[in-house]
């Protein structure tokens, strides 16, 4: 498996041809909409559909649809995989890899789904063993031509900020991210998780302690060169 830099765990990815701005406390009020608005808003959205993931209104007012969530981890996360072969009980085994960078996955929820409800979803679809509490959804916008990213709570419901934004992703996205620095939540790892990550501090260290000595020994040899040139009998 690659090396990846850990030097600041965690950290997000940059953008360097987009201006991005973290807007924690910029929330959008949720308007309730009545069954009648919900409905035209749900064909006005297939209307412009061109994926064909529609929603779909249920008699009881509950709707359905898709979302796509971008995945932006920084840190390895740990998938299990269960073979009964045979076995009346699943012998579970679990590895640890990076996801690639732009990897995007398509969820079907409800508009009573929730975003810890959502990130749970996601999780178990790729069978990721990982605390759900370790990670946040973000919503990604424009508005008047920036990048804006919010830390969504718990208690919103994503497909309604898909239905009122529009299909486009260009809109509206949804990225799934380990929690920011300054509130990791180190109880939710693993003592295995917890003991990898300090091996992977120690190897980084260590790798940036051997490029200050190649630094700093061709420095001197270049130095005790010229000394030699300058005391050479003439």
């Amino acid at each position: 498996m690659a090396e990846m830099s850990f030097a600041g765990v965690p950290f997000l990815p940059q953008f360097p041809d987009l201006e991005i701005k973290d807007v924690q406390k910029e929330r959008e009020p949720h308007v309730y909409l009545s069954k009648e608005e919900v409905k035209e808003k749900i064909q006005s959205y297939n209307s412009s559909v061109t994926d064909k993931l529609k929603m779909t209104l249920n008699a009881n007012g509950v709707y359905t649809g898709f979302i796509k969530v971008q995945m932006e981890l920084c840190r390895p996360i740990t998938v299990q995989s269960s073979q009964t072969q045979g076995r009346s009980t699943p012998s579970n085994q679990e590895t640890a890899f990076y996801l690639p960078d732009g990897c995007v996955n398509t969820l079907h929820i409800s508009s009573t789904n929730t975003v810890r409800e959502v990130i749970e979803a996601l999780l178990k679809k790729f069978f990721v063993a990982d605390n759900p509490a370790k990670f946040a959804l973000y919503k990604r916008c424009h508005k008047e031509d920036q990048v804006y990213t919010c830390k969504l709570s718990d208690r919103e419901h994503p497909l309604y900020l898909r239905l009122v934004a529009g299909p486009k992703t260009e809109m509206l996205s949804f990225v799934l991210r380990e929690h920011e620095t300054g509130e990791v939540m180190w109880e939710a790892f693993s003592i295995p998780e917890l003991q990898n990550f300090l091996r992977i501090l120690d190897k980084e260290e260590n790798d940036q302690l051997q490029i200050l000595k190649n630094r700093y020994a061709a420095y001197r040899g270049k130095l005790e060169e010229a000394l030699r040139g300058v005391l050479k009998p003439g």
